[in-house]
């Protein structure tokens, strides 16, 4: 699926008036692309004030500090063929709006319009999401950044971030029932330096999120959740229940845990601990996380304590039923704040 980004820009110029979009009452200018996948775009908008939009977006948001110094915000365009990802899209505006925790990334507005199609194939809707922008981007972003100066992350900026990540998870894993987020990865945590500072780390995209609690009780249902789970958890970082999940099994918010053991070696190492079997001829993704087949990369110098490692692998306990909780995580991980920061 997809669309070349010139195709999108016709197709923009055409619905928009040549840039500009209104989420409801309040007007966007489009300054620049910033990322693109599937039917999805995202891009850097400016907020256009006008004498209809008295007071702009500022005067609708509840939370003051959700309110951009510069007027840009990022906001996510989807394009939407069939009434199947029109739900999908409904789905995550309901999910995202449940959430208010400063390391989640706040939804701020949003609109689906309907597009006349002219043949088809063409376009039916088109959903619009706004969003706070963090210009430092991602994770990946900065792995790829420092692996080319072969710099790595300090000791106390690994837990501190991790920390922030923690936090926003336990927030979603509170609810009643809880949410997992089912595709925590390093592309889904948005980094924003501060100067003096731990970077700022926000979890973001809550496309895969859903109640996490499910009963598996035949063989069509671990069928239809491994299904579901290879299009929306990301594999390098997808627990093993979710790979071959039992005919009769509990599954719950422990998945996310595995997830984020994977990113706290990425936030280490700048991967995940299992890529390093696509290099490997005739290696399997699947089997190295089903047996947990974890390698320690060279690091940086002095290396990182090893009760950093004892940590991811207690994470990435292949059973789930072993794995910690959330809580379990935030108290080690205070634990080894109050160790090894200065």
């Amino acid at each position: 699926m997809g669309c070349t980004f010139s195709g999108l820009n016709a197709l923009y110029d055409a619905v928009n008036g040549g840039g500009d979009v209104w989420i409801n009452d309040n007007r966007f200018r489009v300054v620049r692309q910033l990322g693109e996948g599937g039917f999805a775009y995202v891009y850097l908008v400016k907020e256009v004030m006008n004498d209809s939009a008295s007071g702009g977006l500022a005067k609708k948001l509840k939370d003051p500090s959700f309110v951009s110094n510069d007027d840009t915000y990022a906001m996510k365009k989807v394009l939407i063929q069939n009434n199947e990802q029109l739900q999908l899209v409904k789905e995550e505006i309901h999910v995202s709006s449940l959430f208010n925790h400063p390391n989640l990334l706040p939804l701020l507005d949003h609109a689906i319009i309907a597009v006349k199609a002219t043949q088809e194939g063409s376009w039916k809707h088109e959903a619009f999401l706004l969003f706070p922008v963090h210009l430092d981007g991602t994770l990946v972003d900065n792995a790829k950044a420092m692996k080319v100066k072969k710099e790595f992350f300090s000791t106390s900026d690994v837990l501190q971030i991790f920390r922030q990540l923690c936090a926003g998870l336990k927030h979603m894993h509170s609810f009643d029932p809880p949410y997992a987020h089912n595709d925590v990865k390093p592309g889904n945590v948005l980094i924003t330096h501060r100067k003096g500072q731990t970077p700022l780390a926000i979890l973001m995209d809550f496309g895969s999120a859903r109640p996490a609690r499910k009963q598996i009780r035949s063989r069509s249902e671990a069928l239809q959740l491994q299904e579901w789970a290879s299009e929306h958890c990301s594999a390098p970082y997808r627990a093993p229940e979710l790979w071959d999940c039992p005919s009769h099994t509990d599954i719950d918010e422990r998945t996310d845990i595995w997830s984020l053991g994977c990113t706290l070696y990425a936030i280490m190492y700048g991967v995940s601990p299992f890529e390093y079997v696509l290099g490997e001829s005739g290696g399997s993704l699947q089997l190295a996380i089903v047996n947990a087949q974890i390698k320690w990369p060279a690091g940086p110098q002095p290396k990182y304590p090893d009760a950093f490692h004892q940590f991811v692998i207690w994470m990435l306990q292949p059973q789930a039923a072993v794995r910690p909780c959330i809580d379990d995580i935030l108290i080690h991980v205070d634990k080894l704040i109050s160790k090894f920061s200065p």
